[in-house]
């Protein structure tokens, strides 16, 4: 099987989202009794084992942007691409849409009409507590192979940039930036645990450096100045908050051992099943690689060869 770190990552979001696909809206007392345990289809949506959602298709229209470099405009135009032409999508149809990133996309495509290419740029704190949803965290992954070895305020900015597209408060940004902090000590070769200890810290650092205001820092007490493995699992929650999303997949890939354990624990969780599965399963993906996930996932997951083709593209670029 082609493997590398890139293609690892982006399958790794693909296969978990598409395993939680047919789940979404459960609820976490329904899972436990009747628990996801491989790759079906058929559920919420009615489509085939295999299918992922918009949370892949956005990660996927991210990274074939990075592929040639770094433009804000032209992510946005190919963020309006899925929504209006079915752009990178599993099988030629968008079927879920989150209501703010809907609203952005709107936005984003109202300001290329009227030739205000610099706004693109210029969203990151117009938005209030309603755009701490989890649509960007869910589609950020490619960004650690762009913003890799850079000074973290520096790699902040440049994510809230992305972020801001469609989630403009700086909760989401935050949220991101220690998705792909986690994310850049993973592609180093940490081991996890100590990759999560090192992100903490350089999370506490960049806090101080910038003053991020103490109302904000709360929300994330029990992932940065706690220990999220300490956090019972029944006291987790997964639904489209973006804190709610990070706590369940930071805590899922840090106490499970393996990509399928860590992608089927989160998803058992319930509730927004294929977005807490693609960020777990990035994670995890960069973690543990492809070699163990089962051969009928991927022989099972729409437009494998594709992802993988932009995969090494992207690779190619940044590697």
């Amino acid at each position: 099987m082609e493997n590398n770190t890139v293609i690892n990552g982006l399958l790794g979001v693909a296969l978990g989202d598409a395993l939680g696909v047919p789940f979404e809206f459960k609820k976490s007392y329904t899972m436990k009794v009747d628990p996801a345990t491989d790759m079906v289809g058929y559920g919420t949506y009615n489509l085939p084992a295999g299918t992922w959602s918009d949370d892949t298709s956005l990660t996927l229209c991210l990274a074939e942007s990075l592929v040639k470099g770094y433009d804000l405009v032209d992510i946005g135009k190919k963020f309006m691409a899925w929504r209006y032409d079915s752009y990178w999508t599993a099988r030629g149809k968008l079927f879920d849409i989150g209501t703010t990133t809907r609203k952005a996309i709107t936005r984003l495509n109202n300001l290329l009409e009227d030739d205000q290419i610099a706004a693109f740029g210029q969203q990151k704190g117009l938005g209030d507590d309603r755009e701490n949803g989890n649509g960007s965290l869910m589609r950020i992954l490619p960004l650690v192979f762009y913003i890799k070895g850079k000074p973290i305020q520096e790699q902040f900015d440049i994510v809230w940039e992305v972020s801001a597209l469609t989630h403009r408060h700086i909760r989401a940004a935050m949220s991101c930036m220690i998705y792909l902090r986690l994310a850049e000590h993973l592609l180093n070769g940490e081991e996890k645990i100590v990759a999560y200890t090192h992100m903490q810290a350089d999370i506490l650092a960049l806090w101080n450096a910038m003053n991020f205001a103490e109302g904000e820092q709360v929300h994330f007490a029990r992932c940065i100045a706690q220990d999220i493995r300490n956090v019972a699992r029944e006291d987790l929650k997964s639904g489209g908050y973006v804190i709610e999303a990070l706590e369940a997949s930071l805590w899922c890939f840090l106490q499970e051992q393996s990509y399928a354990k860590a992608v089927l624990s989160v998803i058992n969780l319930g509730h927004d099943t294929d977005t807490t599965g693609a960020i777990t399963g990035g994670l995890a993906g960069l973690y543990y690689g492809m070699h163990e996930v089962p051969e009928h996932w991927h022989q099972l997951l729409a437009r494998r060869d594709d992802i993988v083709a932009l995969a090494n593209q992207l690779h190619k670029k940044y590697f």
